[in-house]
């Protein structure tokens, strides 16, 4: 019955946005902002606002400007009287999507599947990290490593790298260390294969994090709260203009949080400080300014837990059959005093022009360091019952990422006839360094088979962090794309988009496996050709049918440590992907979905010589080669509707079916297996409804929110013998918006994972993509939690 549930939940709710929508696709659109009547009407104030004087843009004007976000997705202010408390009014739809060098498109006239993650929801969901919006994307999933902070994300069933598929601001930043969700405004994926518009990356699309930016109206906002058993939380920003026209824009964020997390005997502490600056030059030049550091302490929560899936001498039991996942709610799992120190720094600054109506540019670059010491436990399920041992030890790689990414746009727009050109020209990149300790710390053995300790009963050990000492360069990529690109659209209904993209590539790695190890160059590419096409057709204004085919080239992956061919790196990837979509919009509504067709070459750790890889005398495994054994082949459907969909309800709601497989394997034993934490269906319902202003100026204040969130049975292995099981949760949401005086103030309560479900959030091959008998790595979800915030304007 519990699986049937999670079925009908999943196929209902896709054939619930099929409905709607085909009834509503003949209607017209509606109209938005309209002010016939002398009412109050609204702006946003984000990215693009500008001083007063400047002259308002629109679509039909003016070309898109590179890297600007026109803040539809930002906070909603009045421009006259009283204004509503920071997200209460709950505007879910994303109208305006940025694609790098094209600029800001209206999703209408985008060619691929774009689902976003708006202010609002961020705001209402009190959302802490940026890695806790995933969950609102149907086909977003996280590869948990270390904790849900660090996470790496992946789209589609493909997993993202390090630095290509994430960006803020349009500019390449490492995707696996903390931010805080109170830094940025919102989020969007782009589904699918990119590199013509971004250069050299995974096929697991872009994940673009718009940061919060100085508003044209003055703001003071102070929000206190607390999260879980125990974790105060202040967090003040302050935004506003000053100067002639308000020529200087300033925005200021500072963030506290210290306390204990989901468990007794846990610590977390979140300590933030950014800086956003628009310096107006004149009405069409805007210098944009941002710093931020933020410090990430945890100590005491939950690990991963690797799965031993064959026996040894030393443990002869093996896990045959995944256990239930622990309750994460108890204590020692993970000891009390090992975890994790991060700590980010992150530099941006770029320079906007407009040089007449139709021609702009954008230049931009960002500096980040992403250091870290990791010293966690590392859990091992060694039988069916939950029994495990575990072990405390500091890192022995990556305690350091140093990146550095530039962008320089040229927009335009002509004419040949009748037939319109915006075009592109320009170039992106990034060259990032890692960086390992020369000296891991010793490891310390605090639970052995001996103890016969249980994930449901973990034991607690005393200890002291250990260290690791020393630094070298393990690794370095640098990648530098060219980029044209050209939208021809014909007439109201038809339209053709392409973009070409030539990237050079040098990637280096350690001359041997002696640590440390000088730097050589590994894989090297010239002008590597990406190129991406796509037919339009609009049947109506508010309609979109669309075809799109796109090729990339991807960097090639890096073995591990553990392999036989430490460090070195594999030849490059050229993944390919067909993409059909249906994009519609009604009034406040809208509503998209597309089916697609994905391959790229899978890399894992494997026995070259097709047995076991163990010691014939000992029984010990031996080190595993590390290189391609076949290719992912991805094929799905994806939907989404967002907005308003009745008066005062608005929703964010998705599904996604997958089929994500291994083909042409180097072993048939693997051919046509699932992939390894891809999951074959997966859905999202977010609803929000406020209480109408029929019912009086007290009861109006209030809203309620519900997110049920369902994840289909994963693989868990290659053979595909264990499987995670599927899982529903549920969050549950109230806030009620007064004022105090003439200022907004709003208290939000919230509860995640309400009924306490136990469950495999995230799973992963511990070697990239291990096909043989290297453990795969699992994450236990989130207990249940509260969250409490009290927002106040002055």
């Amino acid at each position: 019955m519990h699986a049937r549930f999670h079925t009908f939940f999943a196929t209902g709710t896709f054939s619930a946005l099929l409905l709607t929508t085909s009834a509503l696709a003949a209607e017209p659109v509606a109209p938005e902002q309209q002010n016939t009547t002398g009412k109050q009407t609204s702006i946003k104030a984000s990215a693009s606002t500008t001083p007063k004087t400047a002259a308002p843009k629109t679509a039909n004007t003016m070309a898109p400007i590179a890297g600007i976000l026109d803040g539809s997705n930002g906070e909603t202010v009045n421009v006259h009287g009283h204004h509503a408390a920071d997200g209460t009014s709950a505007k879910y739809m994303n109208k305006i999507v940025y694609l790098g060098p094209l600029g800001n498109r209206d999703t209408l006239d985008t060619p691929y599947s774009v689902m976003g993650v708006p202010h609002d929801v961020v705001v209402n969901q009190q959302i802490r990290n940026i890695n806790d919006m995933a969950q609102y994307l149907p086909s977003v999933q996280l590869e948990i490593r270390g904790d849900p902070n660090t996470s790496r994300p992946q789209s589609r069933g493909f997993e993202a790298d390090v630095w290509s598929n994430s960006r803020l601001d349009g500019l390449n930043v490492v995707s696996t260390t903390p931010y805080a969700g109170e830094w940025v405004d919102n989020l969007q994926v782009l589904n699918g294969l990119s590199g013509a518009m971004y250069g050299p990356q995974n096929p697991a699309g872009m994940f673009e994090y718009t940061l919060k930016r100085p508003t044209d109206r003055r703001t003071e906002r102070l929000s206190v709260g607390v999260d879980s058993i125990g974790t105060p939380t202040v967090n003040g920003d302050i935004s506003g203009r000053v100067g002639k026209n308000g020529w200087f824009g300033y925005r200021l964020n500072m963030l506290h949080a210290n306390g204990t997390a989901y468990t007794q005997g846990s610590w977390i502490r979140r300590e933030m400080v950014s800086a956003d600056f628009d310096i107006h030059l004149d009405e069409k030049t805007v210098i944009e300014l941002d710093a931020s550091h933020y410090t990430f302490v945890e100590r005491g929560t939950a690990p991963g837990f690797a799965v031993q899936e064959t026996p040894t001498k030393a443990i002869p039991s093996y896990v045959s059959s995944l256990p239930t996942a622990p309750d994460l709610s108890k204590p020692y799992l993970g000891q009390d005093w090992s975890g994790y120190n991060m700590e980010t720094n992150t530099f941006l600054a770029k320079i906007k022009h407009e040089i007449n109506k139709d021609w702009s540019f954008t230049l931009g670059g960002l500096y980040q360091d992403a250091a870290r010491q990791s010293f966690a436990s590392n859990d091992t399920l060694i039988n069916n019952t939950g029994g495990y041992t575990q072990t405390v030890t500091a890192a022995a790689t990556a305690n350091d990422f140093r990146t550095g990414s530039n962008m320089a746009y040229f927009n335009g727009r002509v004419y040949t006839g009748p037939v319109k050109h915006d075009l592109v020209i320009g170039t992106n990149g990034y060259m990032s360094g890692t960086y390992n300790p020369t000296t891991p710390g010793t490891a310390v053995s605090t639970v052995t088979a001996a103890d016969h300790a249980s994930i449901y009963n973990p034991i607690k050990v005393n200890g002291k962090q250990p260290y690791y000492h020393g630094r070298w360069e393990s690794g370095r990529i640098t990648t530098q794309s060219f980029i044209i690109g050209d939208t021809l659209t014909f007439n109201k209904h038809w339209s053709i988009l392409g973009t070409l993209g030539w990237s050079w590539i040098d990637q280096r790695g350690p001359k041997s496996k002696v640590v440390p190890s000088p730097l050589e160059k590994s894989v090297q590419a010239s002008a590597a050709f990406s190129p991406t096409v796509s037919l339009l057709y609009k049947p109506t204004d508010n309609q979109t049918l669309y075809f799109t085919y796109a090729r990339s080239v991807e960097p090639g992956a890096v073995a591990n440590a553990s392999n036989s061919n430490a460090y070195q790196t594999q030849p490059l990837i050229r993944p390919e992907e067909y993409e059909v979509g249906y994009k519609l919009r009604y009034g406040k509504m809208q509503f998209n979905v597309a089916g697609f067709r994905m391959t790229s070459k899978y890399a894992a750790s494997y026995c070259p010589n097709g047995s076991t890889c163990t010691n014939p005398v000992s029984g010990a495994q031996l080190p595993l080669e590390y290189g391609y054994v076949g290719t992912q082949r991805n094929y799905g459907v994806e939907a989404q509707i967002s907005g308003e969909v009745l008066p005062n309800l608005s929703v964010l709601a998705g599904v996604t079916w997958l089929d994500a497989e291994l083909i042409n394997s180097k072993e048939s034993k693997y051919n046509n297996k699932e992939i390894i934490g891809a999951a074959p269906l997966q859905a999202n319902m977010l609803l929000d409804y406020r209480l109408p202003a029929s019912l009086g100026s007290f009861a109006s204040g209030w809203a309620f929110n519900a997110n049920v969130h369902y994840m289909g049975n994963r693989a868990a292995n290659l053979t595909n013998t264990l499987h995670t099981g599927s899982y529903t949760t549920l969050d549950l949401g109230t806030r009620y918006a007064f004022n105090v005086v003439k200022f907004p103030w709003v208290v939000r309560f919230g509860v995640s994972n309400a009924t306490n479900e136990r469950y495999w959030a995230s799973v992963f091959a511990g070697s990239p993509g291990a096909v043989s008998n290297t453990p795969e790595t699992l994450y236990a979800g989130l207990p249940r939690i509260y969250h409490f915030t009290l927002s106040m304007e002055f």
